[in-house]
């Protein structure tokens, strides 16, 4: 195993390098202060785990995390912080992935053990009574279980306009996208179907029709993707490198 550990306060790094290596005997270890060159040394190296300090100047180790999924997508991820507003947000959402400082060998034994158990069961506190997830297959969820449309269709519907992340798309963008041949009359009974389906669990404002246009009004749905993009920490850990995989038009635009 490869493990990269990075904080820009040399005393803090000293005492997080000391005590992973008495958890984790047979890793390989790089270690830096200085978050782009521990990005640096990644691009050359296959990294398994990262220990990131949260609060670093130019780059934070959120931000580096996203940098570091970019590159090698399956890596594990655990934040190191000394602030408590990251910490309990974090057990609000999912208990695996922080350590808080000061760091000590017992509480990374105890994370890296938790990190082992639930790798890949990481998921988000629902807010919203619709969650949507991107990253893998797309699904629409409510109350936990996929929201069911008429045609099967009207789901790619969906997802192309959660990935234009709230903006208005015309009736021509979609059926460019959706085919290369006019289906604008199949695609209004698809816009039908959407619109009617989530009204039937009471979601109806989460779609937007205007004329010939229509959105999905991304402050009413929880998604992994937008949490990405707003930095959520779990959603940059859950994030594997696919996304709507099962659409060939989607691509993650995570910069």
């Amino acid at each position: 195993m490869k493990v990269i550990l990075v904080d820009d306060e040399e005393l803090q790094l000293l005492r997080l390098e000391n005590s992973v290596k008495a958890v984790l005997k047979d890793a390989e270890f790089f270690v830096f202060n200085n978050p782009e060159k521990a990005f640096d040394e990644a691009k050359k190296t296959r990294i398994d785990l990262a220990f990131l300090d949260i609060e670093m100047p130019k780059i934070n180790g959120i931000q580096l995390a996203k940098k570091l999924k970019r590159i090698h997508p399956q890596i594990k991820i655990i934040f190191v912080t000394a602030y408590d507003n990251y910490a309990l947000e974090a057990y609000k959402i999912h208990a695996s992935g922080y350590v808080t400082k000061p760091v000590s060998e017992e509480k990374i034994k105890e994370e890296v053990q938790e990190l082992e158990q639930l790798e890949g069961l990481v998921e988000l506190k629902p807010t919203k009574k619709i969650q949507i997830k991107c990253f893998g297959n797309f699904e629409i969820f409510y109350q936990g279980e996929p929201v069911k449309f008429a045609y099967q269709k009207s789901k790619e519907v969906v997802a192309y306009l959660v990935d234009r992340e709230g903006s208005m798309v015309n009736i021509n963008e979609l059926n460019a996208v959706l085919w290369e041949e006019d289906h604008k009359s199949y695609l209004r009974n698809l816009i039908a179907d959407i619109k009617n389906s989530l009204t039937a669990i009471n979601c109806g404002d989460v779609f937007i029709k205007r004329h010939n246009e229509c959105a999905i009004d991304i402050n009413k749905v929880d998604c992994d993707a937008f949490e990405y993009k707003n930095d959520n920490p779990d959603a940059v850990r859950m994030y594997r490198g696919e996304y709507m995989i099962q659409y060939p038009w989607a691509v993650f635009k995570d910069e």
